[in-house]
């Protein structure tokens, strides 16, 4: 099932809550850094577990102890609940 694309006030809604998340285009990112590579790396295998039972994937750039993630709805065009969603676990995965 399609998720909907979000409307600009509830955009900046989710914003407000989930700290350290900026809008760029159509998608939220986020760095996170860790206190080294293989701690970087341990979040990122627990992000693809997350993503892979969300069945929501996002973009991932790993630079030796920082992990960017990207995330978008592409087949709704924009950002959805599901987004938002999979970048609260991130948060939370990440402490």
């Amino acid at each position: 099932m399609r998720s909907l694309k979000l409307a600009d006030s509830a955009v900046q809604a989710w914003l407000a809550v989930l700290r350290g998340w900026s809008l760029r285009g159509n998608e939220i990112v986020r760095t996170f850094a860790f206190p080294d590579f293989v701690a970087a790396l341990r979040f990122v295998n627990a992000i693809a577990e997350a993503a892979e039972a969300a069945d929501h994937h996002p973009d991932i750039d790993i630079r030796y102890n920082k992990v960017t993630l990207a995330l978008t709805t592409h087949d709704s065009g924009g950002l959805t609940e599901k987004d938002f969603a999979l970048a609260a676990q991130a948060d939370t995965l990440a402490t």
